[in-house]
């Protein structure tokens, strides 16, 4: 049994070792510490070796990385009233731990639940062929009102990216039976286009030939030289158009 001189001095000696141990804290390079005392702000210090006073102070932890969490799907209706699923993935880092800390009691929470109405209210804005064409531009949208809002809370949202926009099967024959008429559409267009420019080109051969008799008989040669090289028992000689000519003049001089 240890005398009374030595508890006497052994017993100040170890609460005052335990405060001296209480007393550090080590936070790394991505980390801070918001410190209070007596339940008032007092300032936030870190990275490194820093000392808290036991009991008058505490001290609350903030991770400066950059977060990531999936917004569970959302069921929208789009403006022109098509019913999807949407989920996206959300990126955000604390910028001001004084802020994440005061003024919201859950950053975290109140960053996923800010993300699913957002992400809500933007889809909802914008009917199906913008949500599948521009992607981009809905991303930068709930990216600058969640930035906006979060700002407060000393969040910064940098990024925010759709991960999918589900439809329900008769949504999906419906935009396959569009994709494929727009298809025939085109091709019947371009069919169109190709005969309009086949005509405008059989008019300039026209005109060409109607001025030079050479050119019209160095197609009626090459026809007739088509005629012969087919396969066929029957040999249609085509009448040529002066015979015509020289035949009506004929028969108005002999009237």
């Amino acid at each position: 049994m240890l005398p009374i001189e030595t508890l006497s001095w052994l017993l100040p000696a170890l609460v005052i070792l335990w405060l001296a141990f209480s007393a550090i804290r080590i936070l790394r390079e991505y980390e801070r510490g918001v410190i209070f005392t007596l339940g008032r702000y007092h300032g936030v210090r870190g990275p490194g070796l820093i000392f808290v006073i036991p009991v008058v102070q505490q001290m609350e932890r903030v991770d400066l990385r950059t977060r990531v969490f999936d917004v569970p799907p959302q069921d929208v209706i789009s403006r022109d009233n098509v019913s999807v699923r949407v989920n996206a993935v959300v990126y955000f880092r604390v910028i001001d731990p004084e802020k994440a800390i005061i003024q919201v009691e859950d950053f975290n929470l109140a960053t996923s639940q800010l993300s699913q109405t957002t992400l809500r209210s933007v889809v909802g804005q914008h009917e199906l062929d913008q949500m599948l064409a521009e992607r981009e531009k809905l991303n930068d949208h709930v990216q600058r009102i969640l930035d906006a809002q979060t700002d407060a809370w000393g969040i910064k949202v940098s990024n925010v990216e759709l991960k999918h926009i589900d439809l329900d099967e008769k949504m999906v024959r419906a935009i396959a039976k569009q994709a494929e008429a727009e298809r025939l559409r085109r091709a019947k267009v371009i069919d169109a286009e190709g005969e309009l420019q086949a005509a405008h080109k059989l008019v300039e051969a026209g005109d060409i030939m109607s001025r030079r008799h050479e050119a019209m008989q160095l197609r009626y040669l090459g026809t007739l030289n088509n005629i012969a090289s087919e396969r066929s028992s029957t040999i249609v000689f085509p009448m040529p158009i002066e015979l015509m000519s020289v035949l009506a003049g004929t028969r108005s001089g002999s009237s």
